[in-house]
């Protein structure tokens, strides 16, 4: 089978992605975003350590779900992370892994309930709310196992502490414009705070209705 597209795709998010600044620097290499291969345990990854300036078709790697590289390069030292997703989310075809900025500021602040659901327009894309997974070192079989406790809440973006974020969606662009939406209300919450005011969530009928489209009403 020819993974071409799927490599063509994680290429092009991943250029999008780092033009932007939601890798943290524009010349590394940090983060990381992969897809699911339809109707195959398999998934395309970014490799390990490449910095994304730098990066072409035959490096994205294509490695199945026990690990074993099919083509390219070695993949992501987080390739357990994303994995773990796709194992304990169904719905999900598509995880992106930032350093983006104000989700990061979150990531390292004293913050230890999730994010509220403070815009109907986002929360009816992401969730009813923004949880923090706790830290553990990049790549561990730790961090894997705290990020698949905390992603079957079924909801579409995560901070995980001192590290960074995750977003996830049906297909990279999805993915990509979650994240988007995370670093939205991660800067408003950040400025809530740095005006000593409690960022408001939204009104409870509201929220019912977003729990019940998200299968947790």
């Amino acid at each position: 089978m020819s993974y071409i597209q799927y490599k063509e795709q994680i290429l092009q998010w991943c250029t999008w992605l780092n033009e932007h600044g939601f890798f943290g620097t524009k010349l590394g290499s940090g983060g990381n975003i992969s897809c699911k291969i339809e109707n195959e345990d398999k998934i395309a990854v970014t490799p390990s350590s490449l910095p994304y300036k730098d990066m072409k078709i035959d490096d994205i790697a294509i490695v199945d779900f026990n690990q074993t590289v099919i083509e390219g390069k070695k993949p992501t030292m987080e390739l357990s992370l994303h994995l773990s997703i796709y194992k304990n989310r169904p719905d999900v075809q598509a995880v992106v892994h930032t350093h983006q900025l104000y989700a990061s500021i979150l990531s390292a602040m004293n913050i230890n309930t999730p994010l509220p659901a403070m815009f109907d327009e986002i929360a009816f894309a992401i969730g009813d709310e923004v949880a923090f997974i706790p830290y553990a070192l990049s790549g561990t079989p730790e961090l894997a196992a705290n990020v698949a406790t905390a992603v079957t809440n079924k909801c579409k973006c995560y901070i995980i502490k001192n590290h960074g974020a995750i977003a996830l969606g049906k297909n990279l662009e999805q993915a990509c414009l979650h994240a988007e939406m995370l670093e939205k209300i991660s800067m408003v919450y950040y400025y809530s705070l740095a005006a000593g005011k409690e960022a408001n969530a939204l009104p409870q009928p509201i929220m019912q209705v977003i729990r019940q489209l998200f299968g947790k009403g």
